[in-house]
């Protein structure tokens, strides 16, 4: 019922300001402030991207819709991995070879793995968004109270980018939350981790393809992606196993000796001291049980779901695996 009730509240302000000029928005005065005496705007600009802001309410529908089923790891596992995806990231990696090559030898971050996380979040560039920014990240900011404080700042982000990287403001399209380009970085996370990776004085994760690798790894670097070590375990459970460790948070926090002497233990060689986390999750064929790394819990910085980080890193593997099949062949 709150869900519900608070998508009704957004589609009723949305439809209160149906031509709005959300320089008028009682929350605007706030935001322009800040602009302006944070950051030095012109508050003339900072108004004039707001009065050519518009609200959609595609946008609010999609935060707004209550979940009407949990979706299992078998489903969505689906979603992502699929021989298509698959060979097409074969085809992007043949493509990009040497830039992924540089970003992996630079960062540490395997070249699968950047292909893998592209591969889920545009299918490598094809699906990076309709929406212009400044709209998603307006409606949401100002139309949406659950997250607003959340979506106003990465608004006051996306305004500090397109100054710092001189981009037209209205020019850049992305995902309903303001997600941006072939990595789906929002506004703060452009700032804080993409690169200029192919040297031309400009940082450029939605039309430059080198740019957009380099800004993938860098953000894994940052996050404390570990080179050479493992990402996944497979579980054995032990009789008696302790059921109350799996699903505990994304966070390891207990380690692989840990884990084992509560019945939790993997045919793979780890380190005792290692720290890992439980996960259960219920596929097509059943439950399944695994044991997340450290590098595991830096695929779930990107995006803060186990079946994410999964989906991603079985993709690699996969696109990997093609990868090895057709340089032996």
């Amino acid at each position: 019922m709150k869900k519900l009730l608070g998508g009704a509240l957004a589609a009723l302000l949305l439809s209160a300001t149906a031509q709005a000029d959300y320089s008028n928005n009682p929350g605007a005065e706030g935001f322009i402030k800040t602009m302006v005496e944070k950051h030095n705007f012109d508050r003339d600009w900072v108004m004039a991207i707001l009065k050519q802001a518009e609200p959609k309410q595609s946008i609010l529908d999609a935060m707004s819709r209550p979940a009407e089923s949990v979706m299992t790891w078998g489903r969505y596992r689906n979603i992502f991995i699929q021989d298509s995806r698959v060979s097409q990231g074969v085809e992007f990696w043949k493509a990009h070879r040497e830039e992924l090559a540089r970003a992996e030898k630079e960062t540490g971050v395997p070249a699968s793995m950047i292909v893998g996380i592209i591969g889920v979040e545009t299918r490598f560039g094809r699906n990076m968004g309709s929406y212009r920014v400044v709209d998603a990240l307006a409606t949401l900011g100002f139309d949406f109270p659950r997250r607003s404080k959340f979506f106003l700042g990465q608004l006051e982000e996306y305004m500090l980018m397109v100054r710092e990287q001189d981009i037209e403001p209205f020019s850049l399209k992305g995902s309903y939350a303001g997600a941006m380009g072939y990595g789906q970085f929002i506004p703060s996370s452009y700032r804080a981790y993409a690169v200029d990776f192919d040297g031309d004085g400009k940082i450029d994760i939605v039309n430059n393809t080198v740019d957009a690798i380099g800004s993938v790894a860098n953000y894994f670097k940052r996050h404390g992606w570990r080179s050479g070590e493992p990402v996944v375990a497979s579980v054995v459970l032990k009789e008696g196993a302790d059921h109350s460790l799996f699903n505990a948070g994304l966070k390891p926090v207990k380690t692989v000796a840990q884990l084992k002497q509560a019945g939790i233990a993997s045919d793979q060689k780890l380190a005792p001291e290692q720290k890992a986390t439980a996960m259960k999750l219920d596929g097509e064929k059943g439950d399944e049980y695994w044991i997340g790394l450290q590098n595991f819990y830096v695929i779930t910085r990107y995006n803060h779901s186990a079946m994410y980080a999964m989906a991603a890193y079985q993709l690699s593997q996969l696109i990997a695996a093609e990868m090895r099949e057709a340089t032996e062949s």
